[in-house]
């Protein structure tokens, strides 16, 4: 299970590590990290948004918590999963975000004595196969400020990045992707309950979702391999 003392003490990097040889290693995640806040707007608090898993499972010792708005990107189920959800030989699809549209999500504000080893963790778990590239982007939070904050969004360039990410193409690997950490279809089911907690909702994870518990019925059906 992801917890903060499996990201603080190594042990979610090693087990990844194991899994896959695309992992990254600890120097280059902070190296990434160090870049990313070279390029830090302003100083004080950091905001985070968070968009998928963190949205349930911040591990964050956050000072303030709330709803934003991120203009100009998208969810996008637009990285292969080798490892956690998935496997090599059945992978799964792991979220991200792509240009275009609008992202409703959660905005954590970080500060404190805290703050550095919050970013370590949170680094050693979005970067451990440096999917993303980690930028700096204006969110919306509800009362229309308007505020700069981390955003990991997919990057293009990665070695499991796929272009197709529509519905059609995916649900059925997102149905049968399982790994170390549990199956890829119940991450989605996590997400779309995390998203009307509180108050959102993606048309793209809900068509997702509807295909995808449909592969599921029909896997589980006595008939579906005659």
């Amino acid at each position: 299970m992801l917890t903060k003392d499996t990201l603080s003490n190594g042990l979610y990097l090693q087990s990844l590590a194991a899994l896959s040889n695309l992992a990254w290693s600890e120097e280059r995640i902070q190296e990434s990290l160090d870049a990313t806040m070279a390029k830090r707007p302003g100083h004080g608090e950091i905001w985070l948004f968070a968009y998928g898993s963190l949205i349930w499972n911040p591990l964050l010792d956050f000072v303030r918590r709330e709803l934003a708005t991120l203009k100009g990107w998208h969810r996008s189920f637009c990285l292969k999963m080798v490892a956690g959800r998935g496997t090599p030989d059945v992978p799964g699809r792991m979220l991200a975000l792509e240009p275009g549209g609008i992202t409703d999500g959660v905005a954590f504000q970080l500060d404190g004595p805290e703050m550095e080893r919050d970013l370590q963790c949170v680094w050693r778990r979005e970067m451990v196969f440096g999917s993303y590239t980690p930028i700096w982007a204006p969110i919306h939070l509800e009362d229309h400020t308007s505020i700069d904050a981390l955003v990991f969004v997919a990057d293009p360039g990665y070695a499991l990045y796929e272009a197709d990410s529509s519905v059609s193409t995916i649900a059925y690997q997102v149905a049968v992707a399982r790994g170390t950490h549990g199956t890829n279809a119940e991450y989605l089911r996590l997400l779309r309950k995390a998203l009307y907690a509180n108050g959102l909702s993606d048309n793209y994870v809900e068509a997702l979702h509807l295909e995808v518990e449909r592969h599921s019925v029909a896997c589980l059906s006595p008939f579906a391999h005659l």
